[in-house]
């Protein structure tokens, strides 16, 4: 006989609170998404709904009156994203195995030099002077990409990880007479899969809400990214309203000008791609739960 689950208090008040957390995460949200096809005058008058009191689009119209810059900025930062956090896991993992090789008799100092800028940082100046000046890299995708193609912080996290292999396996690939670079890419990385997209994840979502990075070095208007076309159409939104009593023609532009909703569709925008990974990676971060707690 098939008998039912209690669910006893306690794990009942458990699902309660994740149910809360998430209705917190969702809440805004939808709100953010109500906001951006509110009309603006409506937005004045009858304030922020889940549903529009008056349904509008001029916010996205006004962010896409220059449509070919900001799908020039999607392609930019998608092609940053994925290149990015790429390079990003395959040199972490590559770094983060070497440094578990018993083989490697300088991995106990490659470790210090590793750990050493989790706690010192060489400073803005010292990095924008080894960008442009040594490695020539301004105005280029590539100083996008570089900027973060190694954190510290995620080799040690891999470090860690590929300790929880057991040895017994690489040892038998040797056996078999398979090499470090063909046991590491048939072996290792597809055990290592909940670590990677974890990491990955985060990755990704670093690359992706990166502005900082374009506005020091990249000046040439096809290789904005984004956040940070988003950043400056913020700013000039901006720029508008405080100037407005400067002039009456401005302000009489501003009365059509859907300033807040265009705030609100900018969030729509920057957050709706990125936002897909977290149900793609979502089995991998349950099978991360309990990889490893697998004994050797």
């Amino acid at each position: 006989m098939n008998r039912k689950k209690k669910i006893g208090p306690s794990r009942l008040l458990l699902h309660l609170i994740f149910i809360l957390l998430c209705l917190i995460c969702v809440i805004p949200l939808l709100l953010v998404v109500g906001i951006s096809f509110t009309d603006e005058t409506s937005l004045m008058v009858d304030g922020y709904h889940f549903i529009p009191r008056v349904f509008s689009a001029d916010a996205y119209k006004y962010v896409f009156s220059g449509a070919g810059s900001v799908l020039q900025a999607y392609v930019v930062t998608i092609a940053v994203t994925v290149l990015g956090t790429g390079l990003h896991l395959l040199v972490t993992s590559m770094l983060a195995y070497s440094l578990t090789r018993e083989e490697v008799t300088a991995r106990e100092k490659i470790s210090l030099f590793v750990y050493i800028p989790v706690l010192f940082n060489g400073g803005l100046v010292p990095y924008y002077m080894l960008m442009t000046r040594f490695l020539h890299l301004k105005n280029t995708i590539w100083v996008l990409i570089l900027a973060s193609l190694v954190s510290a912080v995620n080799v040690l996290i891999m470090k860690n990880f590929f300790r929880t292999i057991p040895n017994s396996l690489i040892e038998s690939a040797r056996i078999d007479g398979s090499g470090e670079i063909r046991t590491f890419f048939t072996i290792v990385l597809p055990l290592s899969t909940p670590s990677l997209a974890a990491i990955g994840l985060f990755v990704a979502i670093a690359y992706w809400n990166d502005w900082m990075t374009c506005s020091l070095y990249i000046e040439t208007p096809k290789l904005h990214t984004l956040q940070y076309l988003l950043q400056s159409l913020m700013n000039n939104i901006g720029y508008l309203q405080s100037n407005a009593q400067a002039s009456r023609s401005i302000e009489q532009s501003l009365g059509t000008l859907p300033s807040e909703g265009a705030r609100m569709a900018t969030c729509v925008l920057a957050i709706g791609p990125i936002i897909l990974l977290y149900p793609l990676l979502q089995k991998y971060f349950e099978k991360g739960l309990t990889i490893g707690a697998v004994k050797e």
